[in-house]
């Protein structure tokens, strides 16, 4: 039997809580305050992007430095 979690994400829940409150008058922020648990997947999807090209600059500019030392070994 295969049991693949699936559902709402805790971000998910927040963000409907959060819509919930805001439209019935409990809460009053911003819309962007209420939707930014929406928006918690992506920015985390951006951020591990970003860190994935920060890593592959550094090791493309070590793998310069190391072929710049070894033709000047040479």
């Amino acid at each position: 039997m295969d049991n693949q979690g699936g559902g709402i994400g805790i971000l998910g829940l927040l963000g409907i809580v959060f819509v919930t409150l805001k439209l019935t008058g409990v809460i009053d922020w911003s819309w962007w305050w209420v939707t930014l648990p929406f928006w918690g997947g992506l920015a985390l999807a951006l951020v591990i992007a970003l860190i994935s090209l920060i890593a592959y600059g550094i090791a493309s500019g070590v793998e310069a430095n190391k072929r710049e030392r070894r033709r000047r070994n040479r």
